[in-house]
């Protein structure tokens, strides 16, 4: 994973996009992801890639009896515990050796928008397999595989400045890709849909869902947003232990 988060300079950049102003009524995909979270009903719930905290609250606010809230990002993990406190979360910055640290067994393991930064996704996924207790459930986010294989991540405009269409190349010459985001190049790894989908399977989980999701139909109001029905950004996938 990147600590590009850490940056001062990045970070107040990353503080102003929508997702981080106004939760996870900002994120596009959270009305998908929604509909894919099983009940928080006195479990215990790894939020891995935490972020500012959004998915950590809702799981303590409906109900989980514990929240363990991991993200790379010091700065991420300090402005969750100012915005999202709650008692029954646990907050901690580290990465993918924390899951090797912890002796605690998860009913349900969110992640969202993390995976893409991660090299080796199916020693991950052995992990997280063995971190969970039996029939527990695993949903994640994750860039959609069409969105990342090109690498730039950025539309083709015409002579005019009109989008022209989104570029798709490369797809199955997985591996590490740079892009540009929010003004600075950032690594990231691309992977075929095929490769997500068998990591899971030979790693002992049962896929129950995927999604990909459209944005919300009230951000659709929002200059481009109307543009990201030409292609898919974003993947969901919920699975179970």
């Amino acid at each position: 994973m990147t600590n590009i988060y850490d940056d001062p300079s990045f970070f107040d950049k990353y503080s102003e996009m929508q997702r981080s102003t106004d939760g996870l009524d900002g994120a596009g995909e959270w009305h998908a992801l929604k509909a894919l979270l099983p009940s928080f009903k006195d479990k215990t719930v790894l939020d891995f890639g935490a972020g500012y905290g959004w998915h950590a609250l809702y799981a303590a606010e409906h109900g989980a009896a514990h929240v363990f809230a991991v993200d790379q990002s010091r700065k991420m993990i300090e402005t969750a515990k100012k915005k999202n406190p709650h008692p029954n979360i646990e907050y901690q910055t580290g990465g993918t050796s924390i899951l090797d640290e912890t002796d605690i067994h998860f009913d349900i393991v969110l992640s969202s928008l993390v995976f893409h930064y991660i090299e080796d996704i199916d020693a991950l996924f052995k992990t997280i397999y063995s971190k969970m207790t039996s029939g527990g459930s695993f949903i994640f986010t994750v860039e959609h595989p069409v969105f990342t294989a090109e690498g730039s991540q950025n539309w083709v405009y015409n002579d005019n400045g009109e989008i022209s269409h989104f570029p798709v190349d490369h797809y199955f010459y997985e591996g590490e890709r740079t892009a540009e985001f929010l003004g600075v190049n950032v690594t990231k790894y691309h992977r075929t849909l095929e490769t997500y989908v068998k990591a899971l399977l030979n790693n002992g989980f049962h896929i129950k869902d995927m999604v990909e999701p459209k944005p919300a139909d009230h951000l659709m109001n929002i200059d481009g947003m109307k543009d990201e029905l030409r292609r898919p950004m974003m993947l969901i996938i919920s699975a179970e232990k």
